[in-house]
């Protein structure tokens, strides 16, 4: 279960990035450098969202819910009693130190 939801969220994360990275910005025309406003149209300034605008949306949301799930699992995974990282490696005995020389 854990690895189809890691696998799901590194799928997804490569699917937003590459998604906005493709994506012009806000206000890209050449009205919009110069704070005009013509870009503006029957559904505002912004325009109506579009396919890349929605895929964005869809992924950030199973993003998050893979995020979300992978926290939970991690954190029931070690919920064992005073979990560390250090339980199960070996301990050494600590090094003795040479005891100084009586002065005379």
């Amino acid at each position: 279960m854990v690895y189809f939801l890691l696998t799901i969220h590194i799928i997804v994360s490569i699917f937003l990035i590459v998604v906005v990275l493709v994506q012009s910005g806000k206000s890209a025309d050449l009205a919009g450098a110069f704070g005009g406003g013509g870009s503006t149209s029957t559904f505002g300034p912004r325009g109506a969202q579009s396919a890349l605008a929605k895929a964005t949306t869809i992924g950030i949301v199973i993003f998050m819910l893979t995020s979300i799930s992978l926290s939970i699992l991690a954190s029931r995974g070690t919920s064992s009693s005073n979990g560390s990282v250090l339980q199960g490696t070996k301990s050494s005995a600590p090094a003795q130190t040479p005891s100084p020389a009586p002065a005379k």
